[in-house]
């Protein structure tokens, strides 16, 4: 894994001597007018206004003595707000000092801090040199800022090195370290199991492993089963992507890495909810083995799929560990997914796409995400455009012909292996930084980590 892995924090007892940052509430103008004041010839100088995301460094006699980040309060729980401190502060001890913002901007500026201090590499890692002091009770920051760093190396991961077997086994070691029960699925008993999915992954030397992991809270507890979409590189199959189209899909295991992180910091911070998770872990790659367009395959739920196009694979993966995640009645079933490029085309790379069945879930899901500055933006399912994905001698085809609605014609086809009555909630991420956000360095990113740890933990509290 990257060497670069462990997390930028430290106890107040290890760094004695930290340095203050103050994070100041830019319409907190007392604050504001004392601290700035103190500093009065030197910010003038440098041209410092108060206004939101503004940053500086504080001299004193010895050099820089302090540093300075004005937040909207607005924004005091988002993370990103507070993302330049990753990069920003010099090498040694910090500590933050809050002036007129609330409590909860603290957790925010440390995971923020520790967001943008991220980076991956295979290299010979450094020792790292700036560091922050979090509280005793960090519980959950730590959790969280694990998680992210534990996804983000994982999409980041190139294909040569994260194959399916070895991001089932890495599923697998980081779930039972936590007391997690984990089963392994490959060959004769993968394909029983899992047909549809099989024939995703017959097209590489490299075969398909299914983790199934569980993790139970205690009697009665809401039963919530995740699935995640793993995908270690996508050639298109026989339907080949471009050589532009295909630089980024070591990304494509994205929903994998996202739901494996969610329940890491779901047992770390232990959340009372009972937990199951399906990983399809497959290369979708063109061999004499390979499937093509056309086939029809048959899935776990008995129904038939004619391929229209060997690129839309995930959905084809997703649908088995639907249907047996399904046969267990959980109170919810959410799966995450870099399912379709026509989520970005309508949401762009920041915001994750969310389908559910069910008006409840999808507003829960959605104010968590705004209470944890981590968005989605509801999209319909929308039953008029059943009809795009009819077949004339299969069940129904894997996609539609038409130049549109992407996104919710593969929602739609993951909704035929929901049962009538069971929540769930689809997320189309996609699972990627393109660069230049503070906070956001470029690579991989587990989009939606604390709206759905968010989500699970109200589903715990109203149950």
């Amino acid at each position: 894994m990257n060497p670069h892995s462990q997390l930028p924090f430290v106890t107040s007892a290890e760094a004695p001597s930290a340095r203050l940052i103050h994070l100041v509430a830019c319409e907190d103008h007392a604050a504001v007018t004392t601290l700035l004041g103190e500093h009065a010839a030197f910010l003038q100088g440098q041209g410092f206004s108060a206004k939101d995301g503004a940053f500086t460094l504080l001299p004193d006699e010895g050099g820089v003595g302090a540093a300075l980040l004005c937040v909207a309060s607005v924004r005091s729980n988002d993370p990103d707000a507070f993302g330049i401190l990753g990069t920003a502060l010099p090498e040694g001890d910090w500590t933050v000092v809050l002036h007129g913002l609330e409590a909860l901007a603290l957790e925010s500026a440390l995971l923020g801090f520790c967001m943008g201090a991220y980076r991956f590499g295979l290299g010979e890692a450094k020792p790292r040199a700036t560091r922050m002091v979090v509280p005793d009770d960090a519980t959950r920051l730590v959790a969280l800022s694990k998680a992210v760093w534990f996804g983000r190396d994982l999409i980041n991961m190139p294909a040569n090195l994260l194959g399916p077997r070895e991001l089932a086994e890495m599923a697998g070691k980081a779930l039972v370290h936590r007391g997690a029960s984990v089963s392994l699925l490959e060959g004769d008993d993968l394909r029983r199991a899992y047909p549809c999915l099989a024939e995703v992954g017959e097209g590489s030397e490299r075969k398909p492993v299914v983790v199934v992991a569980r993790w139970k809270a205690r009697e009665g507890a809401p039963r919530i089963s995740l699935i995640g979409k793993g995908v270690c590189f996508d050639t298109g199959g026989y339907d080949l992507k471009g050589a532009a189209g295909m630089l980024r899909m070591k990304k494509d295991m994205g929903g994998a890495a996202l739901m494996l992180a969610v329940m890491c910091a779901a047992i770390d911070v232990g959340l009372d909810v009972d937990l199951e998770l399906r990983l399809g872990c497959v290369e979708n790659s063109v061999s004499g083995h390979a499937m093509r367009p056309g086939d029809v395959l048959k899935t776990r739920s008995g129904k038939t799929v004619e391929i229209g196009n060997t690129d839309a694979e995930g959905r084809l993966v997703l649908c088995d560990l639907i249907t047996e995640a399904s046969e267990n009645r959980p109170d919810v079933i959410l799966d995450a997914a870099t399912l379709t490029g026509a989520a970005r085309v309508a949401l762009g790379p920041d915001v994750p796409a969310l389908f559910s069945n069910d008006d409840e879930l999808a507003s829960l899901i959605l104010e968590s995400g705004k209470t944890t500055a981590d968005v989605m933006w509801r999209m319909p399912l929308w039953h008029g455009y059943d009809a795009w994905l009819d077949s004339k001698i299969a069940d129904f085809g894997n996609v539609t012909s038409k130049p549109m609605a992407g996104a919710i014609t593969a929602a739609l086809y993951l909704q035929k292996f929901v049962p009538k009555g069971q929540k769930w909630a689809h997320i189309d991420t996609y699972a990627w930084n393109d660069g230049g956000h503070p906070g956001r360095p470029e690579g991989g990113e587990v989009l939606g980590l604390r709206a759905i740890l968010e989500t699970l933990s109200r589903i715990h509290n109203n149950s």
